[in-house]
C-alpha cells in the first residue's frame, strides 16, 4: 500500500486557546508535570511492534486487523474487554485471519474493568475501541505509560472527558508519542482532494452546511438470562448515553469533523438542538434518543444543520453537503464525492479503505520517529458533537464557551463503576428506559 497523503491540518490561534483552556480546566493538567521521558515507546527501526487491543466489539478487532495488514512487523500480543467470552471469540477470529501475527496467549487475555492496565503494560501501541466513556481515561493512562495510541471516536462523551483527552494528546506531544484518531476521513484521499479544492476557493465562501447520518438502529444487543443490569448495559453499550454519549457524538461526529476541516478548524460559537424518542420503544433501545436535529452557528454567520436518526422503516442517508457562493461540495461516502458550480470536480481516485490507510500512517510515524498527533481536531470535533448532543437533551441554546468550560459528566463516573453495582439507570415498569425530556429534565451545563 502506498503511503497516505498527509492530512492538510490547519493550526492557528484558536488551537492554542483551546488547549490552554482544556489543560487549565482539567485534572489532567496535573498529570502533565513531573513525568519522566517516554519509557517503553517503540524504538524507530526495530522489527517488531507489539500491539494491544482494548475493546473486542466490532471496531476494535477491525482496527487490530488493519494494523497487522499495515506493517509486517506488527504482532498482536494482548486483548481486553469487559467480557471474557468476547475476548476469546475475537482471539480465535483474528488468529484465523493472521495466524503468524496474533501472538496472544492465555496470560494476555484480560476481562473486566481493569484489563486495560495489563494491555498497556504489554504493548508498544495501544488500540482503544471500547465504550466511549472510557476513551479519555485509557488514552491518558497509555500516554502516561509512554505508549503510542490509536483511539476510536468519539474521544469522549462529555466536556470533562474532552478536556482530559486534549490534555493526554498534549502530553503525548511533549513525550514525542503518536496519537491517532478514529476519525478516519482525514486519511481518505477523496476527502483530502475535496478539502484542498474548497480551501483553494472551488466553491467560493462557505455559506451553509447540511449533514445527515440517517440509518437503522445500530448494534442492538438483547439481555441474556441472568445478566445483571450493568453487564447488560455494557453489552448493549451503543444504546446507553452514559457509555456511548448518544448518536450525535457516536455517529454525526464524522460529518462534524469534516466540516471543521473545511472551515479551517473553526468551531461553532453556539448551537440549539431538537431530539427525542418517537418510534424505538423497548428495553433493547436503552435510554438514547432515536432522532436529533442540531443547528450550529459560526462567528461569520455560517449555519450548519446536522441531522441524526436511528429508526427502522425510514429514509437512510449518510452525506455531507457544503454550500458556497460559487458552488457546492457533496459527499456520499464511500461512493461519491463531487463539486458542482463554477469549478466542477468529481473524484476519480481509486477508493481505498481509510481505516487501513490511517493505520499505515500511524505505524510509519512510529518507525520513523516522527510522531503523528491528531489531538487538536480530535478535541474540537468531539466538543462540537458534545455541544450538539447536550443542546438536544436540555432543549436550550448552548455556547461553545459554556460547554467547553462545563463540568458536566455523564454519571456514573468512571471511578464509581463496578460490574456488580446497583446502577440507577433502570427500565420502567413496561421495560422502557426513561430518556431525557427537553425543557423538563435538569442539566447543569
Amino acid at each position: 500500500m502506498t503511503p497516505p497523503e498527509k492530512p492538510p491540518f490547519v493550526r492557528h490561534a484558536n488551537r492554542r486557546a483551546f488547549l490552554k483552556t482544556s489543560i487549565a480546566a482539567t485534572a489532567g493538567a496535573a498529570a502533565l508535570g513531573g513525568l519522566s521521558p517516554a519509557r517503553g515507546a517503540h524504538a524507530a527501526g526495530s522489527d517488531v511492534i507489539r500491539v494491544g487491543l482494548i475493546g473486542c466489539g466490532g471496531r476494535g478487532p477491525g482496527a487490530a486487523l488493519d494494523a497487522m495488514c499495515a506493517d509486517p512487523g506488527v504482532r498482536l500480543v494482548a486483548l481486553a474487554d469487559v467480557f471474557a467470552d468476547k475476548v476469546e471469540s475475537r482471539r480465535r477470529m483474528l488468529k484465523k485471519e493472521k495466524p503468524d501475527r496474533v501472538q496472544v496467549d492465555d496470560a494476555h487475555c484480560f476481562s473486566g474493568l481493569d484489563g486495560y492496565q495489563h494491555v498497556i503494560e504489554s504493548s508498544d501501541v495501544v488500540l482503544i475501541a471500547c465504550a466511549a466513556k472510557y476513551h479519555p481515561v485509557y488514552l491518558l493512562a497509555a500516554v502516561q505509560a509512554g505508549k503510542h495510541v490509536f483511539v476510536e471516536k468519539p474521544h469522549a462523551i462529555d466536556p470533562v472527558g474532552v478536556r482530559q483527552a486534549a490534555a493526554a494528546c498534549e502530553l503525548a506531544r511533549q513525550k514525542k508519542l503518536s496519537v491517532l484518531s478514529g476519525l478516519n476521513s482525514r486519511y481518505d484521499g477523496a476527502f483530502q482532494e475535496a478539502i484542498k479544492r474548497i480551501h483553494d476557493g472551488a466553491i467560493g465562501d462557505i455559506v451553509s452546511v447540511e449533514l445527515n447520518y440517517l440509518r437503522t438502529p445500530y448494534g442492538l444487543c438483547y439481555r441474556q438470562p441472568g445478566q445483571n443490569e450493568v453487564r447488560y448495559q455494557f453489552a448493549n453499550l451503543y444504546h446507553f448515553a452514559w457509555l456511548c454519549g448518544d448518536n450525535v457524538a457516536q455517529f454525526l461526529i464524522h460529518n462534524l469533523d469534516l466540516t471543521g476541516w473545511a472551515m479551517h478548524e473553526q468551531t461553532p460559537i453556539k448551537a440549539h438542538g431538537l431530539g427525542g424518542r418517537s418510534s424505538c420503544f423497548g428495553e433493547v433501545y436503552g435510554d438514547i434518543f432515536d432522532h436529533h436535529s442540531v443547528v450550529y452557528e459560526y462567528a461569520n454567520g455560517v449555519r450548519m444543520y446536522a441531522f441524526a436518526r436511528m429508526q427502522n422503516g425510514c429514509y437512510d442517508e449518510f452525506s455531507s453537503t457544503i454550500f458556497g457562493t460559487k458552488g457546492k461540495f457533496v459527499a456520499f461516502p464511500p461512493r461519491y464525492y463531487g463539486i458542482t458550480g463554477e469549478k466542477p470536480w468529481k473524484n476519480t481516485r481509486h477508493l481505498v479503505d481509510s481505516h487501513k490507510v490511517e493505520q499505515v500512517a500511524l505505524l510509519q510515524a512510529i518507525r520513523s520517529g516522527q510522531p503523528l498527533n491528531s489531538g487538536f481536531h480530535m478535541a474540537n470535533s468531539t466538543m462540537v458533537a458534545v455541544m450538539g448532543q447536550l443542546s438536544c437533551y436540555c432543549g436550550k441554546e448552548l455556547t461553545w464557551d459554556q460547554v467547553s468550560k462545563s463540568d458536566f459528566v455523564f454519571t456514573p463516573k468512571v471511578e464509581d463503576v463496578t460490574l456488580d453495582m446497583d446502577i440507577s439507570i433502570k427500565p420502567g415498569p413496561h421495560g422502557i428506559y426513561p430518556t431525557p425530556m427537553p425543557g423538563l429534565t435538569e442539566f447543569k451545563i
